[in-house]
């Protein structure tokens, strides 16, 4: 494993922000951490930065103490943007990745390849302040990783953007897997997490809900959303044996069950007498489980 984090406590005064948490990300991975603001994210992620000291507990990187780690080998992208806005594009890049060590010749090259990647060549004398925000949030990603970390924590990364440039920076941040970075990702879209992690851990008021495979996640609640095009009304559905939910979607319903082991007999029930168009059951998403698992509601 490359990063761990073994019985993580910490504490300020009376409130703990963090409660015994465990978790351990894969090199070459990309590890989601989700949860509710004031779950103890930015807590996590200050502690594995080392801007805060653990209460208890230890946090190592490749076998190491993170405290021995050198600084240089990590990334941060915080949610909270820190660009300077009278700074040139470019001169914002060549400043971060100096700052962790590299010359302007080594990051030259790279500061070329990601203007351009990123749509951003005709930008780069442009002031920070006149970028959109758009703009400004591929500027400050670029800053996160110009220097080629080791280990690098994104907050946030998708947030505000239009698809297309969602689009550009998530196959970017895959491409930076693919190359080996180890990367602690973190949003509240669910979608996202979704579609880039395999692992994640779920917080909830600085204690772990869940650490692990993504997918055996999903299979702790099995195939309960049943989606169906039918002629049967909804009190007709809501009546079948094992539907705890009927929900209207645009393209018909989606039945949520008791569990998977109703599916075969309401097959049976919903394709005789009446035409049944589609009958597909399938896992909850992310976003399903994390309502059920930290609240209804999540910014």
């Amino acid at each position: 494993m490359a990063l761990t984090l073994q019985n993580v406590t910490k504490k300020y005064k009376d409130f703990t922000a963090v409660d015994n948490l465990s978790f351990s990300i894969q090199a070459g991975e990309i590890f989601g951490l989700i949860g509710q603001n004031g779950a103890g994210k930015t807590t996590t992620f200050r502690m594995i930065l080392n801007l805060q000291q653990t209460t208890d507990g230890t946090i190592q990187w490749n076998d190491q103490s993170i405290d021995a780690l050198n600084r240089d080998l990590l990334g941060y992208l915080p949610e909270e943007r820190g660009i300077y806005p009278k700074m040139k594009v470019e001169e914002q890049l060549y400043f971060f990745g100096e700052l962790r060590g590299k010359t302007k010749k080594q990051l030259k090259p790279k500061v070329d390849y990601w203007l351009e990647r990123f749509d951003l060549l005709e930008k780069r004398k442009a002031k920070a302040e006149t970028l959109s925000k758009g703009n400004q949030q591929k500027v400050q990603l670029i800053a996160s990783f110009i220097h080629e970390p080791d280990f690098l924590i994104l907050d946030e990364p998708f947030s505000g953007l239009d698809p297309v440039n969602r689009d550009l920076l998530m196959s970017a941040i895959m491409d930076l897997r693919d190359e080996g970075m180890t990367i602690l990702f973190s949003s509240h879209q669910m979608d996202n997490v979704e579609e880039l992690c395999d692992r994640l851990c779920i917080l909830k008021k600085g204690q772990s809900l869940f650490s692990g495979d993504l997918q055996q996640l999903k299979e702790q609640y099995g195939k309960i959303n049943l989606r169906v095009r039918t002629a049967k009304t909804i009190p007709e559905l809501q009546q079948l044996e094992g539907v705890e939910k009927v929900i209207v979607t645009k393209d018909g319903y989606t039945l949520r069950l008791q569990d998977e082991s109703f599916g075969p007999a309401l097959f049976e029930t919903l394709s005789s007498g009446a035409y049944m168009e589609k009958f597909s059951m399938d896992y909850l998403s992310l976003d399903e489980i994390f309502k059920l698992k930290v609240g209804a509601t999540h910014e």
